[in-house]
């Protein structure tokens, strides 16, 4: 690492990356495709399924922010973030596995079986991506280091969604031959052992350079701090916005090609189905606009660029009302350009939590990286519970039956599911984040600060050797 200008090896960032890739081989196929196991391939009720995901975050409104407090004092010769990756790794991939391995059991121990291992599945994402993401606001101290890094990471984000939209499908219809339990076991059986390997990766690649204060332990004054950190707060309000939208509409995104629109899983171009090449041509113009991150932030800075994006993106997921059931590759199109406005979008959104969490050591003297970021996790869980929760009630509602003809009032349903309800989600987020108040000077300022602070900490901390003990020494 060059001291001089906290610069990360291209290497490091590769690695750091993978995590986020992993994560989101788990994080996209729930989101994506749960709903839709659960509804078409497990035999729940949409309604079940909706209150599986509501209650499901509830555990996480206790589980988040304890992961990320612990991890704030986990004290081992790897650091206090990265040995999650190597302990929680394998645990994650064989519970993510069994969420989807579909035992032959009856109605009500289905139920049982769905709350037990999506809970479990809650549990071990904490577990590891808690602390994953903290690792990022102790690689380096530099604000644009960290903004590029959280590029790369979600690199690999997308990367892993374009596998997975790529991918699930795909290999649920060639591996399951017509048997899509069968088809969904296999292909995660493959994801799991990948995202595993992936964690490990990360684990290796990467190396925790902030050294945390050796404050005494109090969780109350950590929580405490962290609530009066305004932009913290502001940020974790607009988190709760946008994942309640995008998880209302993936998870209705294979019912309303399935039922919507009209179309079967057999291959539309290649071995891609239509919802298939759709989330995967979305998935690639996210890769696409993903480098300009940097420009952006140069060019208008962090927030601005956040918030005109996040409108921008919102105007797209609304027009989607408008277009006919038949008009697909419309579809396609607005659905590119949409992608391309939200590509830079969460970059920027984790490069600005470690300038908030920053700014939390800068205010009120505590670092309490762990848990800013477990408490921000925990809005967007609860935002995406939200969304997966209106997605399976709102289906019962309007009179959801899988593979049933739908009647209008379903056809309906899944048209405002799938654009008005995220559209108006995205437009909150956007007007929420005008009230942002950090800017890039400010930013700019915070840095400098910590970094006199930690130079003064460490000179402080280093043994003074005085010039009777020199003698002394020389004399034996």
């Amino acid at each position: 690492m060059d001291t001089s200008t906290a610069r990360l090896p291209v290497r490091e960032k590769i690695g750091y990356g993978f995590g986020d890739a992993a994560s989101n081989i788990f994080f996209q196929t729930v989101n994506m495709f749960l709903l839709f196991y659960y509804t078409d391939v497990f035999g729940l009720n949409p309604a079940v399924a909706g209150t599986l995901f509501i209650l499901a975050r509830f555990w996480d409104a206790l589980i988040d922010p304890f992961i990320g407090a612990l991890a704030d004092r986990t004290r081992t010769r790897w650091g206090s973030y990265r040995p999650y990756l190597l302990w929680c790794a394998v645990p994650f991939g064989l519970i993510g596995y069994a969420a989807f391995a579909n035992p032959d059991l009856s109605d009500s121990a289905k139920i049982a079986y769905a709350y037990v291992t999506y809970f479990l599945l809650m549990t071990a994402y904490a577990a590891i991506n808690v602390p994953y993401s903290a690792l990022m606001g102790v690689m380096t101290p530099s604000s644009a280091e960290r903004t590029s890094l959280s590029m790369y990471r979600f690199v690999g984000a997308f990367g892993g969604q374009l596998l997975i939209a790529l991918g699930v499908m795909p290999l649920v219809r060639i591996l399951g031959d017509g048997d899509k339990a069968q088809g969904f076991k296999l292909t995660m059986a493959i994801f799991s052992a990948l995202a595993v390997v992936m964690f490990i990766a990360t684990f290796l690649m990467t190396k925790e350079r902030i050294k945390p204060h050796h404050e005494k332990p109090d969780f109350r004054k950590d929580f405490g701090s962290l609530m009066k950190n305004t932009p913290w707060v502001i940020m974790v309000v607009a988190a709760l916005l946008t994942l309640s939208g995008a998880a209302v509409r993936w998870a209705v995104t294979p019912h309303f090609f399935k039922y919507y629109c009209g179309y079967d899983d057999k291959p539309l171009f290649s071995f891609l189905d239509h919802t298939s090449l759709f989330l995967t041509l979305g998935s690639i113009a996210f890769l696409v606009a993903m480098p300009f991150t940097p420009w952006l932030v140069r060019r208008f800075g962090k927030k601005n660029s956040l918030m005109v994006l996040t409108l921008a993106n919102a105007l797209t997921l609304l027009a989607f009302f408008f277009i006919p059931r038949d008009a697909y590759w419309t579809m396609v199109a607005v659905n590119v350009v949409a992608s391309l406005f939200a590509g830079p979008t969460p970059a920027l959104v984790w490069a600005i939590y470690t300038d908030v969490a920053d700014y939390g050591e800068w205010k009120f003297g505590r670092r309490t990286t762990g848990l800013a970021f477990a408490a921000a996790m925990f809005a967007q869980k609860f935002g995406m519970s939200i969304g997966g929760g209106l997605a399976g009630w709102m289906l019962g509602i309007y009179g959801f039956k899988p593979d049933v003809a739908p009647s209008e009032a379903t056809l309906h349903g899944l048209q405002i599911l799938f654009s008005i309800l995220p559209g108006v989600f995205a437009v909150a987020n956007g007007i929420v984040l005008i009230w942002y108040p950090l800017k890039d000077e400010m930013v700019a300022q915070i840095e400098g600060d910590l970094a006199e602070r930690r130079g003064a900490a460490a000179r402080e901390a280093e043994p003074h050797i005085t010039p009777t003990v020199l003698g002394e020494a020389a004399e034996g």
